[in-house]
């Protein structure tokens, strides 16, 4: 390329060296998560021409190439993370993070067309990185295995890494935020498909509740299946949902209705929660969860919807 072509007004040189097209803006629509994500790929997209031969995205960047979700204070807006093994040198330029691992400390994958740590490697470089909760919603992502409600389709996908994986990965002598991982670790469950659906389950969990159930499918006595919910108390009937910016697209507002119409005439109570109460009053979350336990197992006909 001609030095005048480097200077085009459509070029973006995120790093000494590199140059990437500027982005087109993104739909007023998409999800502002996937937008964040999207443009971190891109950053990373731009340092792959200058990436040492033997290094690797790790730490938060590897994270957002798995799907691992970050809370925005351990976000990398401008810097991408890049690790390589001792005794090589970690890179050192603007906007960008270099770090050094022991050979056999961490292991390496693909993700995403990136060379990246693998899913349990990542996961376990987060542990001094992350609150308790946010590390056991990673822990949850990565455990998590995917499968479709209902059981219309066969699961083809397994999780990122097992349990044991990165058990063993906690365990390893010298790790950075070892003791949070193994709390995070004992604390994470599958099923759990967001980090606010991890928040709820650890808040019912904190203000002495039982545990629900997770991804649980509800069927009516005809054997109807109605739809797919966050977390459940089967026993009592009682579906607990976490509501994004995403149900109030038309098409989602029209399934949401007729989804808690069914629920409702098959004799279910809906605890619907949004991220007001989830993240800023999380008591009120609980409150609205304890009364529809204590409606619904109140014997008297009057106490139950």
């Amino acid at each position: 390329m001609s030095e005048r072509r480097l200077r085009g007004i459509d070029l973006e040189a995120p790093f000494r060296g590199a140059r990437i097209v500027v982005a087109a803006d993104a739909p007023g629509d998409a999800d502002l998560w996937e937008q964040r994500r999207n443009a971190h790929l891109r950053l990373m997209t731009a340092y792959l021409p200058v990436l040492a031969p033997n290094a690797f995205f790790c730490g938060p960047s590897a994270a957002v190439a798995w799907h691992i979700p970050l809370p925005s204070y351990a976000w990398p807006d401008t810097h991408v993370h890049v690790g390589t093994h001792r005794p090589e040198r970690a890179p050192r330029r603007p906007d960008v993070q270099g770090h050094k691992f022991t050979r056999g400390f961490i292991h390496l994958g693909e993700c995403a067309g990136f060379p990246v740590t693998d899913a349990a490697s990542t996961w376990a470089t987060l542990g001094n990185r992350l609150g308790l909760y946010d590390l056991i919603a990673a822990t949850d992502a990565v455990l998590r295995v995917p499968r479709h409600p209902g059981g219309f389709r066969p699961v083809t996908d397994g999780p990122m890494a097992t349990r044991e994986e990165l058990f063993a990965l906690s365990e390893r002598k010298g790790r950075p935020g070892a003791p949070k991982l193994r709390d995070a670790l004992q604390l994470a469950r599958i099923g759990a498909s967001s980090p606010p659906e991890t928040r709820i389950r650890l808040l019912i969990r904190d203000a002495g509740l039982p545990e629900p159930v997770l991804d649980f499918d509800v069927y009516d006595e005809f054997g109807r299946f109605l739809g797919c919910s966050e977390l459940a108390y089967p026993d009592l009937k009682i579906a607990i949902e976490y509501e994004s910016d995403g149900h109030l697209v038309r098409k989602q507002l029209q399934r949401d209705i007729d989804k808690y119409q069914s629920y409702a005439e098959a004799g279910w109570t809906v605890v619907r929660l949004t991220l007001v109460h989830v993240f800023r009053a999380p008591s009120e979350a609980v409150r609205r969860i304890r009364q529809a336990r204590a409606a619904a197992s109140d014997p008297r006909p009057s106490m139950r919807r």
